[in-house]
């Protein structure tokens, strides 16, 4: 089980009400699992140089897996193939649900990445939550165009799905570049293998788990 911090070890802010951290593994075909080599590596509090807990460490065959998973998804599962609208609908649901549980991701990215907690809620949080809401209202809005050509021709363009996406998420703002990079190609009806900075991987995780709900 995880451990964590309690409130006396942080000086800037007060952190008595950290929850529990409740995922930790690799986020693989829609479910929490162990990595292939079964090996974990420490995130750390950077404001104290204290472990929080002790996470998954993705290698090679972990990676591959994950590949092929959102491969498989992308060739044969319903995502790509929803409407934009039923896709916006979907994307608006999680939003609602990172609102929701805003107390509880504010706290993961204050203790995994040494931010304010109070900036994180006031800030990062509602700002991830706002992109997801704007590419939510895109996914509908994905036109091709009609092209004049010589000799009484026309043309079009269509704009589809490439399949999938490789999202790599720096360390200092994991929720922002999280639904930055994540939003617009969810919306586009790709899908995604993210990889989360080492130093904050917890809120990535945590938002794995409101995908799935």
């Amino acid at each position: 089980m995880a451990d964590h911090c309690n409130g006396s070890s942080h000086s800037s802010e007060s952190f008595a009400n950290i929850p529990p951290i409740k995922f930790t593994k690799l986020f693989i075909n829609g479910n929490f699992v162990d990595s292939v080599s079964g090996k974990t590596f420490e995130a750390i509090d950077p404001r104290t140089g204290e472990a929080i807990t002790l996470v998954s460490k993705g290698d090679k065959e972990d990676v591959d897996l994950a590949v092929k998973a959102a491969r498989f998804a992308f060739d044969n599962g319903p995502w790509p193939r929803l409407s934009g609208s039923e896709r916006g609908r979907i994307l608006m649901k999680l939003a609602d649900l990172i609102e929701e549980n805003i107390e509880e991701i504010a706290s993961l990215d204050a203790i995994n990445g040494g931010k304010l907690f109070s900036l994180c809620k006031l800030i990062d949080i509602p700002a991830a939550s706002m992109a997801l809401r704007y590419y939510a209202g895109a996914a509908d809005k994905i036109h091709g165009t009609v092209l004049k050509l010589s000799k009484g021709l026309q043309g079009y363009t269509l704009r589809e799905p490439i399949g999938v996406v490789g999202a790599i998420i720096p360390w200092n703002f994991p929720t922002i570049m999280f639904f930055m990079k994540v939003a617009p190609a969810l919306a586009a009806g790709c899908t995604i293998v993210v990889k989360p900075a080492e130093q904050t991987p917890l809120s990535a995780l945590y938002y794995a788990h409101l995908a799935k709900l």
